[in-house]
C-alpha cells in the first residue's frame, strides 16, 4: 500500500478525488438533477437524460459528504441542485411516492422502491447534517412515505415494492431493501437523535440478522417469500441477475458487518459487535480469493463460487467495515491494509479517480459497464467517511 489509508487527511482526498470524477459534467443543466451515466474509464456521458432515483439520491449524499467535509464550495451547491430535483420532479405529488426512472422530467418507471425510498431518507438526512435547504421537508416525507407504505410491523421488516398507484404490494421480500433502510434510518438517527429511526434500524438488524440468520448458519440469504420465510431457490436459473442474485453475496455480509458495528455504537448489546465480526469473518472465509484476490460476487451454499466476479462496492465495504472493526481488534486493520493495497491495483481508475464497477475472477476488466443503474462513487465515498471517523 503506497498510500496511508490510516489517515483521515488521505481518505478525505480520496472522496473529493471520487467526487472531481462527477463533478462538473454530472450536473444538469437541461432538465435538471444529475447525469449519473458516466463511462467508468474517461467521464463521458453515455445517457443524458435517464433519472434513476438511486442514482440521484446517492449523487445528493455523496456531495453533502463532500460540502461537510469543507470540499470545494461547488460540493454545497450540486447537493443543492441535486435535492431540488428530488423534491420537485422524481416525488409524484398524486401518489405520493418516488418514481423509479425519468427520462428527462417524464416518468419512465414509477415502480415503487423501498430500495430507492431507502436512499433518499439516506440523502435527506446527509444533505440535513450539511445544512441543504430543505432537507429537514423531504427527510419528514421520505420517511412517512416509507413507514406507510412498506413497514410490516407483525415481522420488523419493510416490503420490497409496489406499483405506482400502491395499489398492488409485490410478494417478494429482500435483504438489500432492509438493509439500506437500516443504513439510512442510522445515519437519520445520527443526525437527528430521534430515537425512533434507531429502533427501525435496530428491529431490522434484530430480524435479519440475529433471527433469519441463525436458520442459515449465520450467514445472511437474501431472498423471502411475503411471511419473510426464506426461499432457497429464488433466482437459481438466473445465478448472475443484476439486483437479486441467487447465493450468498460476501459483499453483504461486509456491509452488514459495518452497520452493526455502527448501530452499536449506540445500542450497547453484546450480540451487534459479536455478529459484525462473525459476519465479516464468514465474508473473508467464504468469499475471498486466495489466488487472485478479491471477493466473488456470490457463493454457493458450501462456498464454492457461483459468480467469481469481483464488484468494487464489495471491497469498499469491506474496507469500512474493517476500519471499525479495527478499533478493537487490529487483527482487522491487517485486512483493512490489504483491501486498500487490492483496490489500488486493480479497482481504482488512477488517471480519473474513480472505481471501476466490476472486474472478472482474474481482474481483467470487461465491456464497459454501462445502464441505468449506476453507482456515481456512493461506496467508496461512503466507506472512506466510515473509515475517517474510525481513525
Amino acid at each position: 500500500m503506497t498510500l496511508n489509508y490510516h489517515d483521515p487527511r488521505q481518505l478525505r482526498r480520496e472522496i473529493l478525488r471520487v467526487l472531481n470524477f462527477y463533478y462538473p459534467d454530472c450536473i444538469d443543466t437541461r432538465y435538471g438533477g444529475y447525469v449519473a451515466q458516466l463511462d467508468e474509464r474517461d467521464g463521458f456521458v453515455y445517457d443524458g437524460r435517464t433519472k434513476h432515483l438511486v442514482a440521484t439520491a446517492r449523487a445528493v449524499h455523496n456531495f453533502s459528504v463532500g460540502a461537510l467535509l469543507d470540499g470545494p464550495a461547488w460540493c454545497r451547491t450540486a447537493a443543492e441542485h441535486g435535492l431540488s430535483f428530488l423534491s420537485n420532479h422524481q416525488w409524484d405529488a398524486e401518489n405520493r411516492g418516488y418514481d423509479w426512472i425519468l427520462r428527462g422530467r417524464e416518468t419512465a418507471d414509477d415502480t415503487r422502491y423501498c430500495y430507492g425510498h431507502a436512499f433518499v431518507v439516506l440523502a435527506s438526512a446527509r444533505a440535513l447534517e450539511a445544512g441543504i435547504p430543505g432537507a429537514e421537508e423531504e427527510l419528514r416525507r421520505a420517511v412517512e412515505t416509507i413507514d406507510r407504505r412498506f413497514w410490516e410491523p407483525d415481522h420488523g421488516l419493510y416490503a420490497d415494492r409496489a406499483d405506482g398507484a400502491w395499489d398492488d404490494l409485490a410478494p417478494y421480500r429482500g435483504l438489500n431493501a432492509n438493509m439500506h433502510t437500516c443504513e439510512a434510518m442510522l445515519v437519520a438517527h445520527d443526525v437527528t437523535g430521534d430515537a425512533r429511526y434507531l429502533d427501525r434500524a435496530y428491529s431490522i438488524a434484530e430480524r435479519l440478522v440475529r433471527d433469519l440468520a441463525a436458520e442459515t448458519d449465520g450467514r445472511l440469504w437474501e431472498h423471502y417469500d411475503s411471511d419473510w420465510t426464506h426461499d432457497m431457490g429464488y433466482n437459481e436459473d438466473q445465478p448472475d441477475h443484476q439486483f437479486r442474485p441467487w447465493g450468498y453475496q460476501p459483499g453483504h455480509h461486509l456491509e452488514w458487518s459495518k452497520l452493526l458495528s455502527q448501530l452499536a455504537d449506540v445500542r450497547d448489546e453484546a450480540w451487534l459487535r459479536t455478529s459484525a465480526r462473525e459476519l465479516f469473518d464468514h465474508a473473508t472465509e467464504m468469499g475471498w480469493d486466495d489466488d487472485h484476490g478479491g471477493f466473488y460476487y456470490t457463493v454457493d451454499v458450501d462456498g464454492s463460487p457461483v459468480v467469481a466476479d469481483k464488484y468494487g462496492w464489495a471491497i469498499t465495504e469491506g474496507i469500512g467495515a474493517a476500519a471499525l472493526l479495527g478499533r478493537d481488534n487490529e487483527a482487522y486493520l491487517s485486512w483493512y491494509d490489504r483491501l486498500w493495497e487490492y483496490a489500488e491495483t486493480n479497482f481504482v481508475n488512477t488517471k480519473h479517480g474513480n472505481w471501476f464497477e466490476r472486474l472478472s475472477r482474474t481482474n481483467e476488466r470487461d465491456d464497459p459497464n454501462r445502464g441505468t443503474a449506476v453507482e456515481p462513487g456512493y461506496h467508496p465515498i461512503s466507506n472512506a467517511f466510515a473509515a475517517m471517523d474510525a481513525f
